[in-house]
């Protein structure tokens, strides 16, 4: 099995709030997203892709004032129902966790499994971009919870299932370079040995791992010089 870095998570508690900063701190404005009705969810978005990781790009999310949920809807994904991580990103928008692609999420959700890692069901959603309508199914806890801290990656897998070619339409072939790329993702964490004993059965290669507190750092080159995000086990 193979998974590949996807796409960063930074939550902010508003969309516009994320916006500015980004334009502050790497000197770009993201481009247009979209919204996600299950979640309440929309986002902003732009490229960081490298040789080393083709598909990355970074999110920016926050939950929707204007969207209508249903009573019986699910908590949104990417823990952004969680009061401490609400507590946070009221500050300053944070980077909180990343996306791993897979070409075959059943079997990478069977891995984690395996090693009693519950990422939850694949989760079929969609969005228009400008160049067609974006599939994938991505695993998201019915508690909507990150596991590690953010550290074990949400999974996703692009396009309907069983499709002959799942990356034809993936946000990369809509987004413009942006200026900024992706330099390098590390990871500490107390549980490190047991990350990394799920790192191996996915496949996941590219991300530093280290004992120590709760952390993920992303190193990116951007028009504002090299800037370094932290998640600091928020």
């Amino acid at each position: 099995m193979k998974t590949q870095i996807d796409h960063l998570v930074v939550v902010a508690k508003t969309l516009e709030q994320g916006v500015q900063w980004c334009e502050a701190t790497l000197g770009i404005t993201p481009a247009p997203g979209g919204e996600h009705a299950a979640y309440g969810t929309h986002n902003r978005l732009f490229k960081i892709a490298t040789p080393a990781n083709p598909l990355a790009y970074l999110e920016i999310i926050a939950i929707d004032p204007g969207a209508k949920r249903a009573a019986e809807a699910p908590r949104r994904w990417f823990d952004m129902d969680d009061a401490k991580l609400q507590a946070a990103v009221a500050v300053e928008p944070r980077l909180v966790h990343f996306v791993a692609q897979t070409d075959d999420i059943q079997a990478a959700r069977i891995a984690l499994k395996t090693l009693a890692m519950e990422p939850g069901p694949a989760m079929a959603a969609s969005r228009h971009s400008r160049k067609g309508v974006l599939q994938w199914q991505i695993t998201v806890r019915e508690d909507g919870q990150r596991l590690f801290d953010g550290a074990l990656p949400a999974l996703i897998q692009w396009g309907k299932p069983h499709a002959a070619e799942p990356l034809r339409l993936h946000p990369r072939n809509s987004l413009p370079r942006s200026g900024v790329t992706l330099h390098s993702v590390a990871v500490t964490h107390p549980s490190a040995a047991k990350l990394q004993e799920a790192y191996t059965a996915l496949g996941l290669a590219g991300v530093a791992l280290e004992t120590g507190p709760a952390d993920i750092s992303v190193t990116l080159h951007t028009p504002k010089g090299v800037v370094t995000l932290h998640s600091q086990g928020v």
